[in-house]
């Protein structure tokens, strides 16, 4: 694994090769990252994975500093990996020009998170439109937990460039939360009620199956999970995954939830 710390190693690096694999992170890695990572190894080409923690993505400037860094775990995880190329950009790297002006959701896509995260993917956007310059992938490997980040990126990089995004499964703990760096953040209690939660909403979207009241449905679980164990839900919606749209049917639909267990906002979809 050779680590690049600039744009000028990055570009020594990839100058001659043309089929790049690219797996973003921000660290702290887990073993959701690391099955994006396997994926890409398993396809043929060099892998590159980043790490960086873009403060444009970040709503809330106390989110961004207590956002979890291990660095040495995560080079650890990586050398056993055997991954081609670790690159590791400063600020300056990535921001050394100014904001592209398209980069900009519609009013349409002003839904789940991006509406109760005002910029954040429009930073998310941005970060991923100057990483794609730098590195010129063939193939991007993202988790479908952030399926709207997904669903964003994917729409945006393919329309711009010759690149396909690639989704990867969510990985779940044995409790069935859904891996996230941001678990580390969690007590104990909290992570169980994760699992249970999770759960919950796992056989809840089964049955939502041939119902015809979908939303009077939602909005029962909503207060149900919020007196039972005390969470704020931001959100929990059925929606298509094609367009994102409100669906009033199962097929061809997740179920979407982002909520707040004490101050960590925590996202899933089933």
């Amino acid at each position: 694994m050779k680590i690049l710390h600039n744009n000028k190693e990055l570009n020594k690096a990839l100058n001659n090769l043309s089929n790049i694999n690219f797996v973003p992170t921000m660290g702290g890695l887990h073993k959701g990252h690391v099955s994006l990572i396997k994926k890409s190894l398993n396809i043929s080409g060099v892998t590159i994975v980043s790490i960086f923690i873009n403060p444009k993505q970040f709503n809330d400037k106390k989110d961004f500093k207590k956002y979890p860094r291990n660095i040495k775990k995560d080079l650890r995880i990586l050398k056993k990996l055997k991954i081609n190329f670790l690159y590791l950009p400063k600020y300056k790297d990535i921001y050394h020009s100014k904001k592209d002006k398209d980069i900009k959701l519609h009013k349409k896509e002003k839904i789940l998170c991006a509406k109760f995260r005002k910029g954040h993917f429009e930073g998310v956007l941005d970060v991923m439109n100057r990483l794609t310059k730098l590195i010129k992938p063939k193939k991007i490997f993202m988790g479908e937990k952030d399926f709207q980040q997904f669903y964003l990126v994917k729409k945006f990089i393919e329309k711009r460039y010759r690149c396909q995004v690639i989704s990867c499964k969510t990985i779940r703990e044995k409790n069935y939360l859904a891996m996230s760096t941001r678990n580390q953040l969690l007590t104990n209690k909290q992570f169980e009620t994760g699992g249970k939660i999770a759960l919950i909403l796992k056989k809840f979207k089964n049955k939502l199956k041939d119902k015809n009241n979908i939303k009077k449905l939602l909005l029962e679980k909503i207060e149900f999970l919020n007196k039972k164990f005390e969470i704020k839900i931001e959100y929990l919606e059925l929606r298509n995954i094609f367009n994102l749209k409100l669906a009033s049917s199962i097929k061809n639909s997740k179920l979407f939830i982002a909520y707040k267990i004490g101050n960590i906002r925590l996202i899933d979809n089933f």
